[in-house]
């Protein structure tokens, strides 16, 4: 299963399998719910200011598991394995925002 970047998905290998993970608008919408914030650039603020808890990582990846079709609570991020561990897991999740916030590569010029 192969992430596409320019739909905002990000590739992760969580239990020894390559999963896609995904920011969608619900998801963000979601996450807004979660950290009170009042808009998406309030959301984007928050998470520029790069200090994020290990429970704010299981929120943003469980946002981008079930972005991308997946059924697991926040609760049940907190066991999977992520490749790389806890710094992996941060990893993807950093991703994840980079891609959900500007970061994917630019389109063609047609």
């Amino acid at each position: 299963m192969a992430a596409n970047r320019r739909r905002g998905e990000v590739a992760a290998i969580i239990d020894g399998r390559q999963e896609v993970l995904c920011l969608t608008l619900g998801a963000l919408a979601e996450l807004e719910d979660a950290f009170a914030a009042e808009s998406i650039t309030a959301l984007a603020a928050r998470f520029g200011s790069g200090r994020l808890s290990a429970r704010d990582l299981m929120r943003i990846l469980g946002a981008g598991l079930r972005g991308a079709g997946r059924s697991v609570e926040d609760e049940a991020v907190a066991a999977l394995r992520f490749e790389g561990g806890a710094a992996g897991a941060a990893r993807v999740a950093a991703e994840l925002l980079e891609a959900a916030f500007g970061g994917a590569e630019p389109a063609p010029n047609p």
